[in-house]
């Protein structure tokens, strides 16, 4: 069962999932998702997972072998604005998933987590699992009590778990699943491209390698083939209750992705304004563990991700 898929990351998934010989059944209600990224015979039922009664009896129905959480809130800004609607639609959320998978004996549960639980990390370089986790907005703050609720119920249940903490996702797998928002960075220059205006540099003097903002952009294929590799792990018990980091282990900084957006539609023009809060300088991840232990690593660069992103999908197949 995945929550959340009929979103952007959340239809990747089960097309991963479908593509890797699983039966898959949605829950989504269509606040941001879109029926229409679901095949044919993947049921959807249109639950708000905040309604413990309705989800637990979609639960009840089908009596899936395990959870994936995608279904939240996720952007960044409108959390610090609305913090309160990201506590109750992100936690109240997950609380509903945890008492139902909790009463009907679902055994395994993977949680779309975030690297905003890791705001601005101490150290320099790729961040560890270990790292101090020291979220620095709503969306982060609610993604590490996430996990942290996470932990706590399967300590009392016969719960095997794990939390994926995604970097930037970006790309697409197909032009029906890109991601139609502009809350993204990509999705944004993308859009300034094509309308001929001027992008918004976000702050211009973080002590970066060119002032902009560096992060770790990872293709939202191989996310989807993290979760694969994620939920067939917990289910032959090589996971059990972990944490790991989902990304290319690569920083790229804001300047450098325009530049790369223009790479296909000629140079972008951008205007430098302020920091937005909550924004960390740098945070690229460490990917040893992951590796490791479900011998994943991402497979596709940022030209594959600006290509697919602008509506180019045609790369080997999942």
């Amino acid at each position: 069962m995945v929550t959340g898929g009929a979103g952007y990351i959340g239809a990747h998934v089960v097309h991963a999932l479908l593509a890797a010989g699983s039966q898959v059944v949605v829950v989504d209600d269509l606040s941001t998702g879109k029926a229409e990224r679901l095949p044919a015979e993947v049921p959807l039922a249109r639950v708000d997972v905040c309604d413990p009664a309705a989800f637990a009896a979609v639960v009840a129905r089908y009596r899936p072998v395990g959870v994936i959480h995608l279904a939240a809130r996720k952007d960044v800004a409108e959390s610090i604005r609305l913090p309160l609607r990201y506590y109750r639609d992100n936690l109240d959320g997950l609380r509903s998933v945890l008492e139902a998978v909790v009463t009907h004996g679902v055994e395994h549960v993977l949680f779309s987590s975030s690297a905003a639980v890791y705001g601005t990390p101490l150290q320099a370089g790729p961040v560890p699992e270990t790292a101090q986790t020291r979220p620095e907005n709503a969306y982060g703050r609610t993604k590490l009590v996430g996990e942290w609720l996470l932990r706590d119920t399967a300590a009392g249940a016969n719960l095997r778990w794990a939390a994926l903490r995604y970097f930037n996702v970006a790309g697409a797998a197909a032009p029906e699943l890109r991601d139609t928002g502009l809350t993204n960075l990509v999705p944004r220059l993308l859009d300034a491209a094509r309308q001929g205006s001027a992008a918004i540099l976000h702050g211009g003097d973080y002590p970066t390698r060119d002032g902009s903002a560096i992060r770790d952009y990872v293709h939202v294929r191989d996310v989807a083939d993290a979760h694969v590799h994620a939920a067939f792990a917990l289910v032959d018990g090589s996971l059990t209750a972990d944490v790991l980091n989902v990304g290319r282990g690569v920083g790229v900084s804001v300047l450098e992705m325009i530049t790369a957006v223009g790479h296909r539609y000629g140079p972008l023009p951008y205007f430098v304004g302020p920091r937005r809060a909550g924004d960390p300088a740098e945070v690229v991840a460490q990917v040893d563990e992951i590796s490791t232990r479900l011998g994943w690593t991402a497979r596709f660069g940022l030209d594959d991700i600006v290509r697919s992103a602008a509506g180019d999908c045609s790369l080997a197949a999942v």
